[in-house]
C-alpha cells in the first residue's frame, strides 16, 4: 500500500466531524496562536520515560486531554495502535523517525488501544493502525492503515503547509530541525487522481466527480478513480443536505427524496448504523423502481467505508433479508 485508502479516509473524515468534543480548546484557539510556541508535552503529561524527543509522547486516557492541548500550537498526529498489530509498530516506528526529525514542528502521540480503549471509542476507530492529525483542537485529517515513508513524508509536509500559518509553533520546530526533509524515495503519482484529488480540496466535488468519471471510460477498474468518485459524489450531496431533513423522514416514511437525504445527513453526522438502517427499513417497505433506487444509494454509502467495517457488513446482511 503506497498511499491512504481513500474508502477509509472518506469515512475516517464524515466521522471525525462530530467524534471527538474538543470545543473548549477551539475556544482557546485564537489567543493562543499569538503565544510563543516551544512544543513540549503538555502540562499534566509529563514527557515518556522512552528515550525519545520531548514532542513524542506515549498517552494514556488521564494524559491525552492534556496532550491534545499542545495542538493550539503545533499539530498532534494521533497513533492509535496495538501491541499486537505488526501494522501498527511498523507505522509507529515511521512515524517516531519523522518526528524526531521534526524539531518538533509538530507532536506524536502514541496510544496503545489496548491499554486506552476509551481513546480509539472517542474517535470513531474501527481497526487499527489509524493516524488522526488534531489542529487547535480539532481533528482535521486521517488515514487508516500502514503506508510507505515517502507517502507518509508527504501527508505530514502537506499537513504542515496547510498550516503553518495559523499554528505559531510549526516555524519554531522547522527552524529548531533545519527544516531538512526526511524523504527516502519519491512516490509517482497519477496527475490525473492529483487533479480530481486537488478539486476535491477546493471543494469543487462536480469538477473533482468529472475528473474521476474521466478516468473510469479509459480504465473502468481504475480502484482509486472508483473511490474518489464515491467520495466525490456524497460529499456533493452532504455538503447541501439540511439535518432537518432526518425529523421531516421520521415524519414521512413514504417520502423516498426524504429518505435518502436523511440517510446522507446521518453519515455525514456520524450516525452510520442510523443511516444504513433507514434505508435497510425502507428498502423492506417499497417496491420496484423505488426499491432499487433506495438500494442503490445504501450501496453507494457502503461504498464510503472499508469492505471490512463491521457496521458495513451487518447493514450488507440486513439488506440481503429485506430484498429476499
Amino acid at each position: 500500500m503506497t498511499r491512504p485508502d481513500p474508502r477509509k479516509t472518506a469515512a475516517l473524515s464524515a466521522a471525525l466531524s462530530g467524534a471527538v468534543d474538543l470545543g473548549a480548546l477551539r475556544a482557546r484557539a485564537d489567543a493562543a496562536r499569538t503565544a510563543a510556541a516551544t512544543p513540549a508535552p503538555a502540562g499534566g503529561a509529563p514527557a515518556p520515560d522512552n528515550g525519545s524527543a520531548p514532542w513524542i509522547v506515549d498517552v494514556t486516557e488521564a494524559s491525552f486531554q492534556a496532550v491534545v492541548e499542545q495542538s493550539l500550537q503545533v499539530p498532534v498526529v494521533v497513533l492509535l495502535g496495538a501491541s499486537y498489530s505488526p501494522e501498527s509498530q511498523q507505522l509507529a516506528a515511521s512515524l517516531t523517525r519523522f518526528a524526531t526529525a521534526s524539531g518538533g514542528a509538530w507532536i506524536l502521540a502514541r496510544v496503545d488501544l489496548e491499554a486506552s480503549p476509551r481513546i480509539g471509542q472517542a474517535f470513531g476507530v474501527q481497526s487499527v493502525p489509524t493516524t488522526i492529525a488534531v489542529a487547535a483542537g480539532q481533528p482535521i485529517d486521517a488515514f487508516a492503515g500502514p503506508i510507505a515513508d515517502a507517502e507518509l513524508s508527504q501527508w505530514i509536509a502537506r499537513l504542515l503547509d496547510a498550516l503553518r500559518e495559523r499554528l505559531p509553533g510549526i516555524r519554531a520546530g522547522e527552524a529548531r530541525a533545519g527544516s531538512v526533509p526526511v524523504v527516502e524515495e519519491e512516490v509517482v503519482e497519477d496527475p490525473r487522481i492529483v487533479a480530481a484529488e486537488e478539486a476535491f480540496e477546493r471543494g469543487d466535488y462536480v469538477a473533482a466527480q468529472g475528473f474521476y468519471s474521466e478516468i473510469l471510460a479509459s480504465e473502468p477498474g481504475n480502484e482509486l478513480a472508483k473511490e474518489g468518485l464515491a467520495q466525490a459524489r456524497f460529499a456533493e450531496r452532504a455538503e447541501a443536505v439540511d439535518p432537518a431533513v432526518i425529523a421531516k423522514a421520521d415524519s414521512a416514511p413514504e417520502d423516498i427524496d426524504a429518505q435518502l437525504a436523511a440517510a446522507d445527513a446521518q453519515v455525514a453526522g456520524q450516525m452510520v448504523d442510523e443511516a444504513f438502517s433507514r434505508l435497510v427499513e425502507t428498502v423492506r417497505r417499497v417496491f420496484g423502481e423505488d426499491r432499487d433506487r433506495v438500494r442503490q444509494h445504501l450501496v453507494g454509502l457502503f461504498e464510503l467505508f472499508p469492505a471490512d467495517d463491521p457496521r458495513v457488513a451487518a447493514a450488507r446482511r440486513k439488506l440481503a433479508s429485506a430484498l429476499y
